[in-house]
């Protein structure tokens, strides 16, 4: 227990590492929150810091999940028993999600968590063979949405809410369903903000056209 209980900490801190927040300090001397959306992601450092930057903390988000999932969960899962490897690897991953949505360096205001959390599913994807065409099904979905829109927040709600329903039509693990619901529940309630201006008409599209 003692040893399920550091690995939660531990993946929790890695998730908190405000990637976004310390690359606007590094690169041009400022709070990213007090820019663009405010939002400590990639979708806001790519607006406020360019191209380069902002795909930096894609990846580094990305890597967050997929290390904790893969690399450090294997390291335990081995010293741990009465838990099933599987288990071990969801509880990590949501925990180092819950740091990255709810850094603890950050006063717990971190980022909406779309990029860690799919690290977190591309970790159990390469863990779990049946996960490989519900991610790949998930990635295709929101791509779709958002080459149609143009709006990453649209585009993460309704791929959060098709993964709960890829998970069930997969029939995978009772295990999976209840992650993916959570999941779903955290990037709608993360995405709370955005729902409401998309409603308004008001929310921001991501176009990649080089300003003058």
């Amino acid at each position: 227990m003692l040893r399920i209980i550091s690995g939660i900490i531990i993946s929790y801190l890695v998730g908190s590492i405000p990637t976004a927040y310390i690359f606007g300090r590094l690169l041009k001397g400022i709070d990213i929150r007090k820019f663009g959306s405010g939002n400590v992601g990639a979708t806001n450092a790519l607006r406020v810091l360019g191209k380069g930057p902002g795909i930096s903390v894609l990846v580094l988000d990305i890597l967050k999940g997929l290390l904790v999932v893969t690399f450090f969960a294997d390291i335990l899962s081995s010293a741990v028993t009465g838990i099933s490897a599987e288990t071990l690897r969801i509880i990590f991953g949501l925990s180092c999600i819950c740091g990255h949505n709810w850094t603890v360096f950050l006063k717990f205001k971190g980022g909406k968590g779309i990029a860690t959390t799919f690290g977190v599913l591309l970790g159990l994807a390469i863990k779990i063979g049946g996960l490989k065409v519900i991610l790949a099904l998930s990635v295709i979905t929101w791509l779709v949405i958002f080459f149609m829109s143009r709006i990453v927040s649209l585009s993460s709600v309704i791929t959060g809410i098709a993964l709960s329903v890829y998970m069930f039509a997969f029939k995978q693990s009772n295990t999976l369903k209840f992650l993916s619901i959570i999941l779903s529940i955290f990037i709608i309630l993360r995405h709370k903000s955005n729902l409401k201006r998309i409603l308004q008409g008001k929310e921001s599209r991501l176009t990649f056209k080089k300003t003058t």
